[in-house]
């Protein structure tokens, strides 16, 4: 049985875009949406949890190892907010 997805808040530009190609190509939203996942979903191999896993450990080993004073975390807690 299908399943019912909802989504919200979807930038208007994509939701025009979606609506723009499914009149192209005589289909509701709904299904235009799930031919678009379906081939995105499709053309994108998933790799094993064990190759992200490696990857993974791979960036963080190539990230200088930094520590952080209890004041600068603070700091960066709270830059950009007013």
């Amino acid at each position: 049985m299908p399943a019912t997805l909802l989504l919200e808040q979807v930038p208007d530009e994509i939701y025009l875009r979606l609506q723009a190609s499914a009149r192209r190509h005589r289909r509701s939203l709904n299904n235009e949406a799930i031919v678009c996942l379906q081939a995105v979903l499709a053309a994108a191999p998933q790799p094993a949890p064990d190759q992200r896993l490696e990857r993974a450990r791979q960036l963080r080993d190539g990230l200088a190892p930094q520590v952080f004073s209890a004041h600068e975390i603070e700091a960066f807690k709270h830059q950009g907010r007013p």
